[in-house]
């Protein structure tokens, strides 16, 4: 593994789908380092070059191309066409989807050391690539044949967990959800539409529970406990707040799922970013 990390910058935004190139170029006048595309993009990556185009300095990274449904030539050979022509400017995020939702679902771990070697041979460099990870063995594989880890629904515990384990030189960059809202029990709803569909997936469950969270919390729809713990909510300063405790735990790059819609993304945004210690 490089000794290198990616410089992302400190907070970067995660979306569910692609946003428009116009409001990446916002995201980027607001100081945000780079926007995660997420929703098991397609591995043709043919929605990060207008990005890439309408932006000076902001990153792109996927969050995650799922190994499933994205074949790994294909996407070799898309990241050396984005690569050619923004040098430094993308990062690839892989990862393993869950076994509830593929058919051919087997041993996890054995695929996504295959889809890896896959791109190895295509010479896809480590430097350039993420694998989403919860627990031990994959965050140790993500070490060990990438620049890290990119941990989703997860909690600054968990990245402090991470960074212990994996040491100093590895790169961390969790994603965290927020909701610009005084409301709590509003804003509590709101988390946990979001959080509903994970809280059936037994690869989440487990890295919750090893966070200490208890089948009361994890049964639908969520105790406020947990629902507090992967949202934050409340005031700009309060949700900063929460981001900054992965910095403290250890994360190299946070990125930001704001939630409630597309509508509310750059407005959200915006208010951080004073708090978050942006140029915005």
């Amino acid at each position: 593994m490089t000794e290198l990390k990616p410089d992302l910058g400190r907070y970067g935004v995660w979306t569910f789908g692609t946003p428009t190139p116009e409001q990446a170029v916002e995201i980027e006048k607001l100081g945000y380092g780079a926007v995660w595309i997420g929703g098991s993009p397609a591995g043709d990556l043919n929605y990060v070059e207008p990005i890439l185009e309408a932006t000076e300095n902001l990153s792109v990274a996927t969050g995650i191309v799922n190994v499933w449904t994205a074949p790994a030539e294909e996407v070799a050979e898309a990241y050396h066409r984005v690569e050619d022509a923004y040098p430094g400017r993308f990062l690839l995020g892989v990862g393993i989807g869950h076994p509830e939702h593929t058919e051919e679902y087997r041993k996890p771990y054995d695929v996504l050391v295959e889809y890896l070697d896959a791109l190895d041979a295509k010479k896809v460099p480590t430097s350039r690539r993420v694998l989403a990870a919860l627990g031990p063995k994959v965050l140790q594989l993500a070490a060990r044949r990438s620049a890290g880890a990119h941990p989703y629904l997860t909690t600054p515990q968990h990245t402090g967990e991470a960074r212990n384990l994996l040491g100093p030189t590895v790169f961390i960059a969790p994603e965290h959800k927020v909701v610009l809202a005084r409301d709590a029990e509003a804003s509590r709803e709101i988390g946990r539409k979001a959080v509903d569909f994970y809280l059936n997936l037994s690869n989440y469950r487990n890295s919750w529970k090893r966070l200490g969270f208890t089948d009361d919390d994890l049964a639908k729809p969520g105790s406020d406990r947990f629902v507090d713990a992967v949202v934050a909510h409340g005031t700009p300063e309060a949700i900063a707040a929460r981001l900054e405790e992965h910095h403290e735990a250890g994360a190299d790059h946070v990125t930001i799922q704001v939630l409630g819609g597309w509508d509310v993304l750059l407005p959200t945004l915006k208010e951080l970013a004073g708090p978050l210690g942006l140029k915005g």
